[in-house]
């Protein structure tokens, strides 16, 4: 494993060329550019904010509340769409140019980083514009949740990226997997409510609420919320943890990503070794 990270340290160039390549191919013929990235959250705040006013919401806040949620999702599923076809869509590169074939499922990440990178600073902007602002005793939990997610997001590219080159299906199931995955996230609706209906639910003796833990971006999802969000109802929207039980949490799905990914990564570079003939 030192000796593949020492590879792909030395190939870096490659990698940042690839992510470069990628933006611009994204925004090529493209008036605003990179702008339509920071247009997003910007759209998302204007029309939630307008909803709520009309039809009234019970969470107050409720577009930080939801984007607090949404930014990680949507650099999750960027970066596993994209990923699932980074091998197929670089065949020609793959074919005649030897070079570690990670670096193609890593550069959808970065990409969809640079977009939850500029993203972010969207509604972090918007938090201190409006007023909202930060609780320093939560917003330490903001980068244990950004570590929690890259790795998270890293070990399943890696997988998906690997196992659509042989088995093309993956590409169909994985868009019927991310929507099934999205809903079972507390992203849309308050985790606390979540929590409240499954505690008393057994599934084969166990609760379906740690059932529900086991999904790692609800987690992840509810670390990034407790750090931003702190309205007066907080307490009665997010998962019933302390502040430091949630950071525990966080640090334990990292350590639990990190030996998924090297599995994950183990094996990508068995079956890249055939990605040349397969594809």
């Amino acid at each position: 494993m030192r000796t593949r990270v020492r590879e792909l340290a030395s190939y870096r160039e490659i990698l940042w060329n690839l992510v470069r390549k990628e933006l611009k191919v994204k925004y090529t013929a493209s008036v605003l550019g990179a702008v339509w990235s920071l247009l997003n959250p910007v759209v998302f705040l204007a029309v939630f904010s307008f909803v709520v006013v009309v039809l009234g919401s019970g969470i107050d806040h409720y577009p930080v509340f939801l984007l607090a949620g949404l930014l990680p999702w949507n650099l999750l599923n960027a970066s596993l769409s994209n990923g699932s076809q980074s091998v197929i869509a670089n065949a020609n590169l793959v074919k005649k140019v030897y070079f570690p074939r990670e670096i193609l499922p890593l550069a959808t990440v970065g990409v969809a980083l640079v977009d939850f990178v500029l993203q972010s600073s969207v509604l972090l902007v918007f938090l201190l514009a409006s007023g909202y602002g930060f609780v320093l005793a939560t917003i330490w939990l903001y980068p244990l949740a950004i570590a929690a997610l890259l790795v998270v997001t890293t070990a399943v590219t890696l997988l998906v990226a690997a196992m659509n080159v042989r088995y093309r299906d993956v590409q169909h199931l994985l868009g019927l997997g991310l929507l099934v995955w999205f809903w079972l996230t507390p992203i849309v609706y308050p985790g606390r409510l979540a929590q409240e209906t499954l505690a008393s639910v057994r599934v084969g003796g166990a609760s379906a609420w740690h059932l529900y833990l086991l999904n790692p971006m609800t987690t992840i999802v509810s670390g990034f919320q407790r750090a931003l969000y702190h309205s007066a109802d907080a307490g009665e929207v997010l998962p019933d943890f302390t502040t430091g039980t949630l950071g525990a949490l966080l640090t334990a799905v990292t350590v639990i990503g990190l030996a998924a990914l090297w599995g994950t990564w183990r094996l990508y570079f068995a079956m890249s070794g055939d990605f040349a003939e397969e594809l």
